[in-house]
């Protein structure tokens, strides 16, 4: 159990529930609606390297969502629906290890949720104007966007980062010297489909 709560998973808890928040509060009323503009939704791809991102964007999502104009709905039901996204997408990637597969079907689950339960949220708050299955293929695109778009390239650079052995990436036991030998949490992360392995 104290292998799980490390002080360095702890501190990258901290810093990925404080990023989601703070990229979210910054661009206001731009980050809720009908419309997000909600960049932070890339970090959702994390749980496939750190599992202590699961709660981490739960709470950096609840606490985006203080200033939500659709109340405890979205405080707490949105915040809920990353939670059970991020749990599906570390499951996803502690038993796909093909990278595509592993991003795709990662990926998928903040994106098919966020479709199905903001719509929903919104209408429980009390929106009039909302038509449910627009709204569903409008979230859809946009979840998609965040996730994908930017996601992929954030996945690759921590992918990048932890085959180099910088240790803010990595648990376990740092890399060598010489930087071919990783730790165990790096070496279970495949490469990329776009490098070949220097093993």
């Amino acid at each position: 159990m104290k292998n799980i709560f490390t002080t360095k998973r702890l501190c990258r808890a901290g810093v990925i529930a404080a990023l989601y928040a703070v990229l979210t509060w910054a661009l206001g009323s731009f980050a809720y609606g009908p419309l997000q503009i909600r960049p932070a939704e890339a970090l959702c791809i994390l749980p496939l390297f750190f599992p202590e991102t699961v709660p981490a964007l739960w709470i950096g999502c609840m606490l985006a969502n203080l200033i939500s104009g659709y109340g405890l709905y979205d405080i707490f039901l949105g915040s809920l629906a990353t939670l059970v996204a991020a749990f599906l997408t570390y499951g996803a990637g502690r038993l796909i290890k093909n990278h595509i597969l592993r991003v795709a079907v990662g990926g998928i689950f903040p994106v098919l949720l966020n479709a199905f339960l903001v719509p929903l949220i919104w209408i429980l708050a009390g929106s009039t104007d909302i038509v449910y299955w627009y709204e569903f293929a409008v979230m859809l695109l946009n979840e998609g966007l965040w996730i994908y778009v930017l996601g992929i390239p954030l996945y690759v650079a921590i992918y990048r980062l932890r085959k180099k052995g910088v240790s803010v990436f990595i648990d376990g036991t740092a890399a060598k010297n010489n930087g071919k030998e990783l730790s165990d949490a790096a070496e279970s992360c495949p490469p990329p489909p776009d490098e070949t392995n220097d093993k």
